[in-house]
C-alpha cells in the first residue's frame, strides 16, 4: 500500500465553488498533488482538538505542516509587529500538536513555508517577522529564488545543487530551535531549510515545492514514511 500522508490545512469563514459560498477547510492542490506524484495518498487535516493530534499522527505515516498564515508571536515570545499578519489561532495550536506528535512518535515530518516555521517554533526558536524584497514580485504572486544547499545535511544529499525553488513569504527562521540545523540558505544568508540529525526523519523548506516541478523532498518523506510503516 502507499504511505498515507496527511497535509495540515486551511480553516476558512467563507470560501466559494459552484453556487456556494461557505465556512470551508481548503488547501491549494498542489499540496496533495505533490504527495501523489511523489508515490503516496494524501489527506487533509483540517483543524481539530490538539487534544486528538497524537491519535491522528498515529493512523499515519507521515505529515505535512502546509503554508499559510504568519505563525503568531506571542507563540516564540515576541511582541507583534505591525506588518505581521492576522493570527490563525486554531491553526496554531492543532499544528503545534500535530507537529509535537510527529516528534514524539518519530514520524516522518516535512514542514512547508509557515510548516519550517512553526516547526522552528515548535523547538523553542524564533523567527524574524518581517523582511523586504526577499520573497515574491506582487502580493498574491510566486516568485523564484537560488537556494544554496549546505553539503553533508540530509537536504544536500536530495537536492546537492544549487536551485531555483517557488517562494512567497514575508517570514524567516531567526534564532535555530532547539537541535535543528541550518541545511540550506538564500543569498542573502537567509535559512531556508532546517532538519533534525539522523535518524529523526525531520525536514523543514521556506518554499513552496508543491507549485514546481521538483519532487525530491517530497519524495523523501514518502519513502521515509513507507520504511517507518514496515
Amino acid at each position: 500500500m502507499k504511505p498515507l500522508i496527511g497535509i495540515s490545512s486551511y480553516l476558512e469563514e467563507s470560501a466559494a465553488w459552484g453556487v456556494w459560498e461557505l465556512p470551508a477547510a481548503l488547501l491549494p492542490a498542489g499540496y496533495h498533488r505533490l504527495v501523489q506524484r511523489s508515490g503516496g495518498t494524501a489527506v487533509l487535516l483540517p483543524p481539530d482538538d490538539p487534544d486528538a493530534a497524537a491519535a491522528v499522527v498515529a493512523r499515519l505515516d507521515g505529515v505535512v505542516i502546509a503554508g499559510g498564515p504568519d505563525v503568531r508571536p506571542a507563540r516564540y515570545g515576541a511582541q507583534t509587529d505591525p506588518r505581521t499578519g492576522p493570527p490563525a489561532l486554531e491553526r496554531d495550536a492543532w499544528e503545534l500538536a500535530l507537529i509535537e506528535a510527529a516528534l514524539a512518535s518519530g514520524t516522518p515530518l516535512l514542514g512547508i513555508c509557515r510548516g519550517m516555521q512553526l516547526l522552528n517554533v515548535a523547538l523553542g526558536g524564533t523567527l524574524v517577522q518581517h523582511v523586504d524584497g526577499h520573497t515574491s514580485p506582487a502580493v498574491g504572486s510566486f516568485g523564484t529564488h537560488p537556494v544554496k544547499p549546505l553539503p553533508g545535511t540530509r537536504y544536500a544529499g536530495l537536492v546537492p545543487e544549487e536551485s531555483a525553488v517557488p517562494t512567497y513569504h514575508h517570514q524567516t527562521v531567526d534564532r535555530l530551535g532547539a537541535g535543528l540545523t541550518a541545511s540550506a540558505f538564500a543569498a542573502d544568508g537567509s535559512v531556508e531549510a532546517v532538519e533534525l540529525p539522523e535518524p529523526r526523519p525531520v525536514l523543514g523548506v521556506q518554499w513552496h515545492p508543491e507549485m514546481g516541478e521538483d519532487t525530491r523532498v517530497m519524495s523523501w518523506l514518502v519513502r521515509a514514511a513507507s520504511e517507518a510503516a514496515d
